[in-house]
């Protein structure tokens, strides 16, 4: 069933381009719902607010898929979800876009697509084929592993993560930039009154004083909730990227990228997608002419499709086999 569900959604993700098929769609509205019925106030800015957010759906899927008896249905459901799962259009459009214009000769707007892809994703700086890479093993080879090994609740849970952690990094930030306006602000207006009044000015100082204390325990707040998500991410992503990148080797050049696997296999200080892009690289050739921007994007990406195809053949394998169901 589960590789039924994975052919049919990787057919039909291409094709079904309509925002009802789309993640970010459910999830702004999940978002939108859970603000205003559930008194817990934003996810992004207390643990247990995080988690029931997180786990809210998930196990609201696991229940539903429980309580199915028909395997048709079942197998309905379980692909509804991965469609909607692997759903990246807008980064399909970025990269076409970033291409007709690489043809055109508009490298200035190549370089515009690639740092507004980079800002949507909160990824630090990194080429854009590397960019490329790293999305697409985490929106469609870690759903496919997640869904594989744990089902469609599995998938959503991954799905979900990588979502609220690009929202939760950018909440971050906009709380942290109005905290410092605040104190600045604030600090400001304490002054101008503390030289123009003597106790009505005392009590606006204090006033001003607990406002940004707020302030700042809120960004603290959404600080803690932000590394915890990402931490939580890089542990979910250290095996599934390990053995991407051995898939990698067997589709690009084995002996040349070995050193590199090796030497990150165990490396628990490495970030994921540092692991994944430097293995990567090494698994393609870069005879390429730097002023050509499109080389990179294209090979990586050719190599991405050729590193999918084989996950999906591994996976195919298996549950044949008998090995996983």
């Amino acid at each position: 069933m589960s590789l039924i569900s994975l052919l049919i959604a990787l057919a039909a993700e291409r094709y079904l381009s309509s925002s009802a098929w789309q993640f970010s769609m459910y999830f702004s509205r999940y978002l939108a719902f859970f603000r205003r019925y559930l008194a817990l106030g934003s996810p992004s800015k207390s643990m247990l607010a995080n988690s029931i957010f997180v786990l809210i759906p998930v196990i609201g899927c696991y229940f539903l898929l429980g309580l199915v008896d028909n395997s048709l249905i079942h197998l309905v459901i379980s692909t509804v979800v991965l469609i909607v799962c692997f759903g990246c259009v807008n980064t399909r459009d970025v990269y076409k876009q970033y291409l007709m214009a690489a043809f055109r000769g508009e490298l200035t707007t190549c370089d515009m697509h690639h740092k507004q892809l980079l800002a949507d994703k909160n990824l630090p700086d990194m080429g854009f084929g590397q960019m490329l890479i790293w999305l697409n093993y985490r929106y469609f080879i870690a759903i496919m592993i997640f869904f594989v090994v744990f089902g469609a609740p599995g998938a959503l849970f991954y799905r979900l993560m990588c979502k609220v952690n690009e929202a939760s990094v950018e909440k971050a930030i906009a709380n942290s930039d109005g905290a410092d306006e605040a104190m600045v602000s604030q600090s400001a207006e304490s002054a101008e009154e503390i030289s123009e009044l003597t106790q009505d000015s005392n009590e606006s100082h204090q006033d001003a004083l607990h406002e940004i204390s707020s302030d700042a325990e809120t960004a603290e707040e959404t600080s803690d909730v932000t590394d915890f998500n990402q931490q939580l991410l890089f542990w979910l992503d250290w095996l599934p990227v390990r053995l991407l990148a051995f898939g990698y080797m067997l589709v690009g050049h084995f002996s040349r990228a070995l050193p590199v696997w090796l030497e990150n296999l165990f490396d628990v200080g490495k970030l994921p997608h540092n692991v994944l892009i430097s293995v990567a690289e090494k698994s393609e050739d870069f005879m390429i002419d730097k002023n050509d921007c499109t080389a990179e994007p294209c090979l990586l990406v050719r190599l991405a499709k050729r590193s999918l195809l084989l996950c999906l053949s591994v996976i195919a394998m298996l549950i044949l086999t008998g090995v996983i169901s």
